[in-house]
C-alpha cells in the first residue's frame, strides 16, 4: 500500500513471501548445472556435498554477474572425479528458470 501527498510517496504496507528470493534463483541454477553435468559427463553429482557446494559457489558468483553482464561463465576444475566443468548462462536462460 502507497500513499501520496504533495509528491511524497511513502509505503505503509508490502505483501508477498519475504523467503523466496536469491536462495531460490541459486537453487534452481544449481538444479539446472546438476542435470547439465549429468547429461554431459553421464555422472550425477546430486549426492556429493563438495561438489555442490563449489556448484553453488559458482552459480552465486554467475548470478551476481548476470545482474550487470547478459552472460556469465561457470568454470570449475575438477568438478567431480576429476572432470572440469565449464559451460556459460545468459541473463534469458536465468530468467527462464525462475
Amino acid at each position: 500500500m502507497l500513499t501520496i501527498d504533495d509528491g511524497i510517496f511513502e509505503v505503509k504496507a508490502t505483501a508477498g513471501n519475504t523467503h523466496l528470493g536469491g536462495e531460490d534463483f541459486d537453487n534452481r541454477m544449481v538444479a539446472f548445472f546438476v542435470d547439465q553435468f549429468k547429461k554431459k559427463t553421464k555422472h550425477d553429482i546430486s549426492n556429493n556435498p563438495r561438489a555442490l557446494r563449489r556448484l553453488r559457489t559458482a552459480c552465486e558468483r554467475a548470478k551476481r554477474t548476470l545482474s550487470s553482464s547478459t552472460q556469465a561463465a561457470i568454470e570449475i576444475d575438477s568438478l567431480y572425479e576429476g572432470i572440469d566443468f565449464y559451460t556459460n548462462i545468459t541473463r534469458a536462460r536465468f530468467e527462464e528458470l525462475n
